[in-house]
């Protein structure tokens, strides 16, 4: 997907967990990665995001552990 798409798409900014640090939000693409400023989950919007149903994505609060393929890696 087309980052400027994703990000315009994403629901990061109506999440329960988000804080506006003025970061780039969509934090599920890619190159944007976990936040540096979010660091309480409570709640999450990841499930019903357009931008996880397009790309396939399947894990949940990018904001706080990172994009899918982050997520992917063995802990």
């Amino acid at each position: 997907m087309d980052r400027r798409k994703g990000i315009e798409r994403c629901l990061c900014r109506e999440c329960p967990t988000f804080v506006d640090c003025k970061e780039e939000v969509a934090y599920c693409l890619g190159n944007t990665g976990k936040s540096t400023c979010i660091m309480e989950e409570q709640g999450c919007l990841c499930p019903g995001c357009p931008v996880l149903e397009e790309e396939g994505f399947s894990y949940v609060y990018y904001c706080t552990r990172g994009t899918e393929t982050d997520q992917l890696a063995p802990r």
